[in-house]
């Protein structure tokens, strides 16, 4: 299959062409939204974050909105601030314009109010468009796909059938120079040392040990049980019984390359190839969130019971292992990989299905969240709001 997609100036291919409309905190979202709704093609990416925040907590939100309007799915952006809040539109701005994404910024207390910076935002907004429409696509490598790896919804079908068979689809993904990454640090808990095994150097295990540590750490110093979120109740309704019995399902999406390297919450992903993990939190929109924001074009999200999420830069690949689901929610799947146990079919069978649909989606093909117009979006917290 030759691949199609646009070179950005940073020589990363987006797979999608989008102009966001960036919100730097919550006061500021609704604007986005409007602007974005009155110009085709837009796509507001709306938040609770960027103001009140401190620390780690602000660093982690200000590089995940660097890093979504940054993706190479992302033609251009515009950042709409209020003008008081944490996260300023003029940082924001800045930084996008030395990742080599076009920009522009409105503040809306300089703007004289939401309806003022709603009709600049739309002329903008429609200028860039249709900019945008006019950037053809350009023939490109799998060598240029930065793949995200969720899973959500989980039953034992997951870790049975559609999470290996993602797997498979990841390693032929990487074979051919193309970059995976993994997710949810609280589905590596009673795995963790399983991955650790596969690191490139003891620097990488421990870090991958390290994170795990970290994430239980927090819990603790919460006073919380993290027994009481993983599994989630949906995940014991369908039958997984402990968290180490979801991990083990969890790292099959890895499939058997090794792991390069550890990645904080919406850290870019190195150029080169290859398997990393990031830590993010089991919280599906957060984590695929996370990954985007580090440079994935295209996520794979397996879902034993079924889940409707997608992205609003990246598309979402859903893939389920229960047949049941693929029936009573078909029309958010993508492959049924439920064959695997109702029919006999291969595990790499279905994989090799996969990764063929991976390399189409990547040359326009639209999945079914896109089609449906599944934008979820989330942002992990790590801090308090002060």
């Amino acid at each position: 299959m030759t691949l199609t997609g646009y070179r950005r100036s940073d020589g990363r291919v987006g797979f999608r062409n989008h102009l966001v409309i960036l919100p730097t905190s919550v006061c500021a979202s609704e604007a986005a939204v409007r602007i974005a709704g009155a110009v085709p093609g837009a796509v507001a990416l709306p938040h609770q974050h960027g103001c009140c925040q401190m620390g780690e907590d602000y660093r982690q939100t200000l590089r995940t909105l660097v890093g979504l309007a940054s993706n190479p799915n992302v033609g251009a952006a515009i950042v709409v601030g209020l003008g008081c809040e944490g996260i300023q539109a003029d940082t924001v701005r800045e930084e996008l314009t030395a990742a080599g994404t076009r920009v522009a910024g409105l503040v809306i207390q300089e703007h004289g109010g939401t309806r003022r910076t709603v009709a600049e935002g739309v002329r903008l907004a429609t200028g860039m468009a249709a900019e945008l429409g006019r950037t053809e696509r350009v023939p490109c490598e799998v060598s240029d796909i930065v793949l995200g790896l969720e899973c959500g919804g989980s039953d034992p079908t997951s870790g049975i059938a559609s999470n290996p068979a993602v797997g498979v689809a990841s390693d032929l993904l990487i074979g051919a120079g193309g970059t995976s990454i993994l997710s949810e640090t609280t589905e590596l808990i009673g795995a963790e040392h399983i991955l650790a095994r596969r690191a490139v150097n003891e620097g990488v295990a421990s870090r991958i040990l390290e994170v795990v540590s970290r994430t239980e750490e927090r819990a603790r110093d919460a006073g919380a049980d993290l027994r009481g979120s993983q599994p989630t109740p949906g995940n014991i309704a369908g039958g997984l019984s402990t968290i180490e019995e979801k991990s083990l399902g969890c790292i099959y999406k890895a499939g058997s390359a090794p792991v390069r390297g550890v990645l904080e919450y919406a850290e870019p992903v190195p150029s080169g190839g290859g398997l990393y993990f990031m830590d993010t939190p089991g919280q599906d929109i957060d984590s695929i969130t996370a990954m985007v924001a580090g440079g994935a074009q295209i996520v794979v999200f397996t879902t034993g019971r079924g889940t409707p999420t997608g992205n609003p830069v990246a598309p979402v690949i859903k893939v389920t292992g229960n047949g049941d689901t693929f029936r009573s929610m078909g029309e958010h799947i993508d492959v049924n990989a439920g064959r695997i146990i109702d029919e006999g079919t291969e595990v790499a069978a279905v994989g090799q299905e996969i990764y063929n649909m991976i390399l189409a989606v990547a040359s326009g093909s639209r999945t079914a969240a896109e089609q449906l117009g599944h934008r979820e979006f989330g942002i992990h917290r790590i801090g308090y709001t002060y």
